[in-house]
């Protein structure tokens, strides 16, 4: 919002707690620029607050001058917070993958949901703040001194924002890789238990023509008739591998 050689806008950045500097909780930033003061409102501690402290106790060549350098140290503190998380995720990424490419340590599924998670989680406030550079740079109220800086931001938000598709993208080829070989091994149990059915299958019917107690019954009267029908049982069940090879089934 603008009013006169004001402006006025709302950010979004991650809370902080006393002892855990970075949360997965996202607060609101209230700005207040005038020509020469900034101030800002929050309800609880955030991360760009002691990052941009940091720097202006460090000093290297960090001086504020107006409203617009105070600006682009707050933002600047806000997306290198965001740049930090994105390249820790990308690194989480990178490892997931190797852990699968690699074959003994697959990633859980559990752990790609909870960094997809994060990961819209910065895009939906990086897409808020770019939403509030854009709508400053097209107003055409905004004061002359903080539209170089306006701009400026509006770029670098668009590029940390591509970074994070990027991530996402990489994230997303590998949940698609994940399915697939859990697919195949579902598909391979699957046609393991086929074939272990349809070798059972004459077996089971041997021995259920063998169990029936009814007169005349086969074998009944010898001394080696159970040895006689587990053998024909057997050589059911070679004969029906036998065929499954010969059709095509058996795969190696």
């Amino acid at each position: 919002m603008v009013e006169g050689d004001s402006v006025g806008c709302v950010l979004h950045d991650f809370e902080r707690d006393f002892d855990v500097a970075d949360t997965e909780r996202i607060g609101a930033l209230r700005i207040a620029l005038t020509p020469s003061l900034m101030l800002t409102t929050r309800l609880h501690p955030l991360r760009s607050a002691d990052i941009a402290r940091r720097r202006l106790e460090r000093g290297g060549g960090v001086t504020i001058n107006g409203p617009a350098q105070a600006l682009d140290l707050l933002v600047g503190a806000i997306t290198a917070n965001i740049a930090e998380i994105a390249r820790s995720l990308s690194q989480d990424v990178q490892t997931a993958e190797d852990g699968l490419l690699d074959g003994r340590h697959p990633p859980a599924p559990r752990d790609l949901i909870r960094i997809r998670r994060r990961l819209a989680q910065l895009h939906r406030l990086l897409i808020g703040m770019r939403g509030v550079f854009q709508r400053l740079e097209e107003d055409e109220e905004l004061p002359e001194p903080l539209l170089a800086t306006v701009e400026k931001l509006a770029q670098r938000l668009q590029s940390l924002d591509a970074d994070i598709l990027g991530v996402q993208a990489q994230l997303r080829q590998l949940r698609d890789e994940v399915d697939i070989q859990a697919a195949q091994r579902t598909n391979q149990n699957l046609y393991m238990l086929s074939i272990v059915t349809a070798l059972m299958l004459p077996a089971t019917l041997v021995t259920g023509l063998f169990g029936m107690n009814t007169g005349g019954m086969p074998l009944a009267d010898g001394p080696h008739g159970t040895l006689v029908a587990t053998l024909i049982a057997a050589s059911a069940a070679g004969v029906t591998y036998w065929l499954l090879r010969w059709m095509g089934f058996m795969r190696r």
